[in-house]
This record gives C-alpha cells, structure tokens and sequence, in this order.
C-alpha cells in the first residue's frame, strides 16, 4: 500500500522541481522571441500570475504545490483501493460454480 502522505509529498516536491526549471527556462536565450513569449504567456495563464514577480512566482509555486498534493493523494487512494478484495461469501455461488444436480432415478 501506499503512504498517502509520502507519495503527496514526493508529488509536490517533482511538480515544484518541475515548475521552477520551467520558470528557470524562460530566462535562457536558446529559444526563439516567438517561443519565449509563449512560454511566459503559458504561465500567465495562472490566476495572479505576472512574469518576474517574485510574488508570482511564490502564488505559482502555491498552485503547483496544491495541485501536485491533490494529484498524489488521488493516486495513492486509487492504487490503495485497487488492493482491498472483497471479502467471498462461501455461501454464494459464482457464474463459474454448478450446483450439483440430483440425478433423476426410473
């Protein structure tokens, strides 16, 4: 099973890694001025989110850090339920089982 909190954890701290070498990214000059400005303009899509703004950067940090938290802990829940087995009633009768018929005597 997995640990809920650890695996949100380990999301978070790969989604703020993620996000700030993407930030980190959009100060090098190895791209075209097209595909800079669609870089910044892909992080402006974050509500508040201002291109050079240590406060952005902190909200955005704030946003990846809440998404990556909700995205482990429904990971983990998913793998962790995919693992309980119902439990077998003996009594019951599968579509694989025959019952065992009387046989009719003349």
């Amino acid at each position: 099973m997995l640990s809920l909190k650890r695996y949100a954890w380990l999301c978070v701290l790969g989604g703020e890694v993620a996000y700030f070498i993407c930030l980190f990214g959009g100060y090098l000059p190895m791209r075209t001025e097209r595909a800079t400005e669609i870089h910044k303009a892909l992080f402006e899509t974050l509500p508040g989110f201002v291109w050079g703004n240590p406060l952005s950067v902190a909200l955005g940090a704030v946003y990846v850090f809440v998404a990556a938290w909700a995205f482990g802990a429904y990971i983990a829940w998913m793998h962790n339920t995919s693992l309980i087995k119902p439990e077998r009633n003996p009594e019951r009768k599968t579509s694989g089982e025959v019952s065992p018929c009387p046989v009719p005597s003349h």
